[in-house]
């Protein structure tokens, strides 16, 4: 959420920077500065009034001991006038503060000058790319034809138990999921990220507090009866440990990684995009998120996507990182970067990471911040990426490795699944 002190103070350029997300931010600016005015001068109104009825109240006792009881039952009465006009102006003043807040959550974070125009994902830009395109026979199987195969995953298993995109992972299909995970966790906690396990559901404060809610797209499963969510990301929980902190600036930056499973409606995704397991309404993923100062933040941003960069070397995958464009980026994001791999029997790009820099954005959200050198606070930035999302990457590595013979496993990723083909 932007904070009033910028849109204060430069009105003009927030909606410049915001015409870059294709949204027009002109009425809903001017409708959050007049809220603003009106909160201002109301504050100051009831204030003055307050001091009126502070003073008046003191004057009473020493009009009563003077003896001047007509001034002092006179003086009774204005406190009652004015604290019923103080009232209305306390009432005033809330109203104004509610609709601050319920314009300031439907405005998205204003983009980092870096991002490129563009209305959608045609118009991403490639940073860097590498990696070695595989060539696949003529017969080349996709991924789902390939867990078949080798009863590796049960699609419609998972139909009869859930519903669609919900698979079941079997024999060396399960044991190569779970070694993914753990090479994941293993790298990020070697790159100094703290692991955590965290719930996976959240309840509305939390869900708010990373900008999941209000949920406009409706993507979060909602448990009605006690009101919580199923986690789309264990961004969500790892972010909002740090909920009403107040952070030492030594303790900067906080790293944190945790592997959760994932739930996401993904409502109105459908054709040959979401086949197999392109996209799921659960899957696993490892998450990296971090918690810094301002003026290091993209330096870490950079420093996070070199990290992804070298899981998907590791596992020896064809990739490319994009800087997503306007059009593209999400809501609260101000820069994002996503890794893509290639998918040799689909013959397309997987996209399998998202890692963004929010700046302060969630952490006023959150009211995550830190105590400067100086003792006083500041907001915090925040980032997270997936490090990394696993149903592309077992597909991209099922497809590509295929062989006569049978899949060929990473070589990182043998002494943790404990085979070296399928």
């Amino acid at each position: 959420m932007l904070t009033l002190k910028v849109i204060n103070d430069n009105p003009e350029e927030v909606v410049r920077r915001l015409s870059k997300k294709h949204f027009d931010a002109h009425e809903i600016v001017a409708q959050i500065i007049a809220s603003d005015d009106l909160r201002r001068s109301t504050q100051t109104s009831l204030d003055t009034l307050l001091g009126e009825v502070n003073a008046l109240s003191r004057s009473i006792g020493a009009l009563m001991k003077e003896g001047k009881k007509k001034e002092a039952s006179a003086a009774r009465e204005k406190v009652v006038a004015l604290k019923e006009s103080s009232r209305q102006l306390d009432e005033t003043l809330k109203e104004a503060e509610a609709r601050i807040e319920q314009l300031l959550v439907t405005v998205p974070n204003l983009p980092h000058e870096s991002v490129p125009e563009g209305k959608g994902a045609e118009d991403n830009m490639v940073e860097r790319s590498g990696g070695v395109m595989p060539v696949l026979s003529d017969d080349a199987l996709p991924h789902w034809e390939l867990a078949k195969k080798y009863d590796l995953i049960d699609f419609e298993l998972g139909v009869k138990i859930t519903g669609a995109g919900f698979p079941v992972y079997k024999g060396k299909g399960a044991r190569l999921q779970r070694s993914l995970i753990n090479f994941f966790l293993d790298s990020a906690r070697d790159a100094g990220f703290l692991e955590v396990q965290p719930p996976y559901v959240v309840n509305s404060d939390s869900g708010f507090g990373t900008g999941q809610l209000p949920d406009k797209e409706g993507q979060m499963y909602h448990v009605g009866l006690d009101d919580l969510y199923l986690i789309p990301t264990a961004e969500v929980p790892v972010t909002n440990m740090y909920r009403d902190v107040i952070l030492d600036e030594k303790e900067l930056p906080v790293k944190n990684t945790a592997y959760s499973a994932c739930f996401r409606r993904e409502a109105g995704s459908y054709g040959k995009d979401v086949r197999g397991l392109n996209r799921l309404h659960q899957f696993d993923k490892v998450e990296i998120v971090c918690i810094e100062k301002p003026e290091n933040s993209y330096e870490r941003l950079d420093e996070m996507v070199r990290y992804v960069q070298t899981l998907v070397e590791k596992l020896e995958l064809p990739w490319r990182i994009l800087r997503l464009c306007g059009g593209d980026i999400s809501f609260t994001s101000a820069l994002t970067f996503d890794f893509e791999v290639y998918s040799a029997a689909q013959q397309r790009w997987l996209e399998v990471s998202s890692v963004s820099n929010f700046e302060s954005f969630q952490a006023n959200r959150l009211k995550c911040r830190y105590r400067d050198a100086d003792r006083k606070t500041q907001l915090c930035h925040t980032l997270n990426g997936s490090a990394l999302a696993l149903p592309r990457i077992m597909a991209a590595l099922l497809e590509n490795n295929q062989t006569p013979a049978g899949i060929r496993i990473p070589e990182v990723l043998v002494p943790y699944c404990g085979f070296t083909s399928i």
